[in-house]
């Protein structure tokens, strides 16, 4: 008989710790001698801001990570304030209603455990994300006898510039989601995930979602704006897609434009696919860019196929409202 030809491989030895002690400093090893990337969390699970990033952690039964029962938003901390955090907590708790999440705290609290997060973080530029979970206690499906839901704030270090390079996007092939989930920022993105995916494998910098009637939505987490061969501003309805609050933003700042004879008008429209790519710029417009000119969809030029003198002029817009905007867009934040 012929000798097998197979390895037994060795037995896979699994460590097993049995002390708080054991697994916390094996959680630290990781951090060790490492920047941190996320200087401070807030855990109403533990019940207050947590500095070391090895035990900033989410209990595995927390219906948020096994059921995607959860939803989230977002702020900017730029330059040591927080922008636009009441219009993006204002969205999250309508996201939590829709979600049927019921927060543990009160919109002001939240509010003030947001800025007590950001002041104990020491970061002057980044993002402050949170979260409301239905909570942790089981891992049922429904979230009935759970004993609280659960809110969840981390900062993430890193400062922002403005964008002034194009970027090639294409049509996503992955399916849309309903319109009562994609108006609700909850945390299921595995549609979103695909989508970048998929551009960043063509090739591409994002996608767009394109309904089935051939109207345009969104990108896989921003909006998109357009200005028109006739020189408007015109931003897709919000009826079908989440309602960006930069988007809104621009919305509120781009008059302005108007004011000076550079755009025609401003308005909030169905803009159909063809009309997108016959437009004479294109861009995206989120948080974190604020603006993002689009140069090329699908393979074919926008306009010219060079970033467009308007889109630019509206990211300026933007990036002085983040600068120097109004107290009712940026809250001081008070470090120690």
């Amino acid at each position: 008989m012929a000798a097998s030809n197979s390895v037994i491989a060795p037995e896979f030895k699994v460590e097993v710790f049995s002390s708080s002690e054991e697994l916390v400093s094996k959680l630290q090893e990781k951090w060790s001698g490492k920047p941190k990337p996320y200087p401070a969390m807030y855990s109403s699970v533990f019940g207050g801001i947590i500095l070391d990033p090895a035990m900033m952690l989410i209990p595995i039964d927390d219906h948020m990570v096994h059921r995607g029962h959860g939803v989230f938003d977002t702020a900017i901390i730029h330059d040591g304030y927080l922008y636009e955090l009441d219009v993006h907590l204002a969205r999250f708790l309508r996201s939590a209603s829709k979600a049927k999440i019921v927060s543990p705290f009160p919109e002001a609290t939240l509010r003030s455990i947001l800025i007590q997060l950001a002041a104990s973080s020491g970061c002057r530029d980044g993002t402050l994300r949170y979260w409301l979970s239905a909570g942790p206690g089981n891992f049922s499906l429904s979230p009935t006898g759970l004993p609280s839901s659960a809110f969840y704030a981390v900062v993430i270090d890193g400062g922002f510039e403005q964008y002034r390079e194009g970027v090639k996007v294409i049509t996503s092939s992955i399916p849309m989601k309903s319109p009562l989930f994609a108006t609700m920022k909850n945390v299921n993105y595995l549609p979103n995930v695909l989508a970048k995916m998929e551009a960043e494998e063509a090739g591409a910098n994002s996608s767009v979602w394109v309904d089935e009637g051939g109207y345009i939505a969104e990108g896989p987490n921003m909006n998109v704006a357009f200005i028109t061969r006739d020189g408007e501003l015109v931003l897709p309805t919000f009826d079908k897609i989440l309602s960006g609050c930069t988007a809104m933003r621009l919305l509120q700042l781009a008059p302005q434009l108007v004011e000076q004879g550079r755009l025609k008008g401003v308005r909030l429209a169905a803009v159909s696919a063809d009309e997108g790519k016959k437009a004479a710029e294109m861009m995206y417009v989120g948080s974190s860019l604020p603006i993002l000119p689009i140069i090329m969809w699908d393979g074919n030029p926008i306009g010219d196929g060079n970033v467009g003198e308007l889109t630019m002029a509206l990211s300026d817009l933007l990036w002085e409202d983040m600068v120097a905007g109004p107290e009712t867009q940026r809250i001081p934040v008070s470090y120690a």
